[in-house]
């Protein structure tokens, strides 16, 4: 019950902020997609997803591997901390310092000519995620949940700062329109043909300001490299290494790839790029269930780890499974019924909403990917991380089989249904295998049910639509009530035990 209350209240931390501070970030959609034309959107979705496949071999899984190697292993942290920290060092700085090199053949390979300091930038910025990657792992370890919280939130602060910066700000003035004595001065540095460049840009400084202040408050490192201690760390991270590569496949090729799936012409006022930064402009708007998903993984992840001996884990395991769909879903439907509305506020160009009936997909397809996590901890625990790689692998090639195939068919519900179809699959081999490993009590047939009848609230409220906007939003907010009463019907004793546990004093 302890480990509930723990999980509970460090997840409420990491998801405020999460939430606060994307919220924060959310004010770029609005700005990108009313300064940015959608060809820039396109190149910042390509490039991103290109960032986030990367990072994962800047980083190749050692954070994870520091949770497990400093519980129950009978190490001492600290000297685990130095050795992984100094390896991720030697490692991320010598990629990129690769790719910076090479940063004009990759600026040609993607035709991006000229743009050779786009890759430079994208190098940098990995090179400061993987220095920055464990000393956040180490607060989160530590229990330091609200030192944490607000490194990220003051982080995303600056990032959206120096976007506003130097998108709007920095184009006003350099037009004449306001500040005008500061024009001649910013007329110097500012080129109004950057859109990505000024993404990049707003992002490395972002990161580069908060690098001193985290490695200050994450404790002191000494570099330090024993072959005793990184020999089975590196055996232990391998197969996550690979998980990560087959995982972000998943999680962002969709976006990379989608323009180059796409036919060219297929929306018919759209170029196949154009149409790439429409679909990752709707991919934000299932920024809310990632963000849920991001908190519980942030909390879960360390604190499973330090219980991984406890031989009530398996009933704990199954409890915060079948708590964590309950919540998720609930938010799913709320979100769901709701996004023509959501993408009126955030979009000021009409031609983003013809992408907007992929979102519940999205949703959903997040869900599943919170399930995943919860059902990963058994090849975590065991030390069978091999297996992560053998699901996400299979994981991987369903994306890109739907991206291939249905892309060029369905356009942004192909592109949605990579994510949803992979993680899907995942859910299901890691459910099969973990039972037959790792037996944990899920409340299977229960929490199937939940998430069917909330997909199809979602849905139905999505597309429900009278015309009226008073009329929707009553019938939309009835949908949501419907669900939760619902909810509290089917869970009402364990709804009563499960509060009393997490605010027992």
């Amino acid at each position: 019950m302890g480990l509930l209350k723990k999980l509970a209240g460090q997840s409420a931390i990491y998801g405020i902020s999460s939430i606060l501070g994307k919220s924060i970030n959310f004010l770029l959609v609005p700005l990108y997609t009313g300064y940015l034309p959608k060809e820039e959107l396109g190149s910042f979705t390509m490039l991103y997803a290109m960032i986030a496949f990367l990072n994962v071999i800047f980083t190749f899984g050692m954070e994870t591997t520091y949770f497990r190697f400093s519980t129950g292993k009978g190490l001492d942290p600290k000297v685990v901390f130095q050795n992984a920290q100094s390896l991720v060092a030697v490692v991320g700085l010598s990629l990129g310092a690769i790719l910076f090199l090479f940063a004009e053949n990759l600026s040609l390979l993607f035709e991006y000519d000229g743009k050779a300091h786009l890759f430079q930038w994208a190098a940098m910025i990995l090179t400061i995620d993987a220095l920055m990657a464990l000393p956040f792992a180490r607060l989160r370890l530590d229990g330091k949940s609200l030192t944490f919280a607000l490194l990220k939130l003051v982080n995303i602060v600056l990032n959206v700062g120096f976007n506003i910066l130097f998108i709007v700000v920095a184009y006003h003035i350099a037009e004449g329109e306001i500040l005008q004595a500061l024009r001649p001065v910013v007329s110097e540095w500012y080129n109004p043909d950057w859109g990505v460049d000024y993404i990049l840009l707003a992002n490395l400084l972002a990161n580069l300001l908060i690098l001193p202040i985290l490695w200050k408050l994450a404790g002191q490192w000494k570099f330090q490299l024993k072959r005793t201690i990184l020999k089975p760390m590196w055996h232990y991270a391998l197969p996550l290494l690979f998980m990560g590569l087959a995982g972000v496949i998943n999680e962002v090729f969709s976006r990379g790839l989608f323009e180059y799936a796409l036919p060219e012409g297929f929306y018919p006022e759209l170029t196949s790029r154009e149409a790439g930064g429409v679909f990752g402009a709707n991919f934000k708007l299932a920024i809310l269930m990632s963000l849920i998903i991001q908190a519980f993984k942030y909390a879960a992840e360390p604190i499973f780890f330090q219980q991984s001996e406890n031989k009530n884990n398996p009933l704990i395991f199954a409890r915060v499974m079948h708590w964590f769909i309950i919540f998720c879903t609930f938010l799913m439907v709320a979100v769901a019924v709701n996004l023509k509305l959501i993408g009126a506020l955030f979009f000021q160009d009409e031609g983003y909403a013809p992408a907007l009936p992929m979102v519940p997909l999205l949703l959903m397809g997040y869900l599943l990917l919170g399930i995943y996590y919860n059902l990963s901890i058994w090849f975590k625990i065991t030390d069978q991380t091999r297996y992560s790689f053998y699901i996400t692998l299979v994981g991987a090639i369903v994306t890109l089989v739907i991206i291939l195939t249905l892309v060029p068919v369905l356009g942004y519900i192909g592109g949605a249904l990579s994510t949803f179809g992979s993680y899907l699959v995942m859910v299901l081999l890691c459910y099969f295998i973990g039972q037959k490993y790792y037996p944990i009590p899920y409340q299977t047939k229960k929490d199937i049910s939940y998430l069917l009848i909330a997909f199809v609230l979602s849905y139905a409220g999505f597309l429900l639509d009278t015309g009226s906007l008073i009329v929707n939003f009553t019938l939309h907010f009835s949908i949501i009530l419907l669900y939760g009463g619902f909810i509290f019907l089917m869970e009402k004793k364990e709804l009563s035990s499960l509060l009393k546990t997490i605010f027992k004093k």
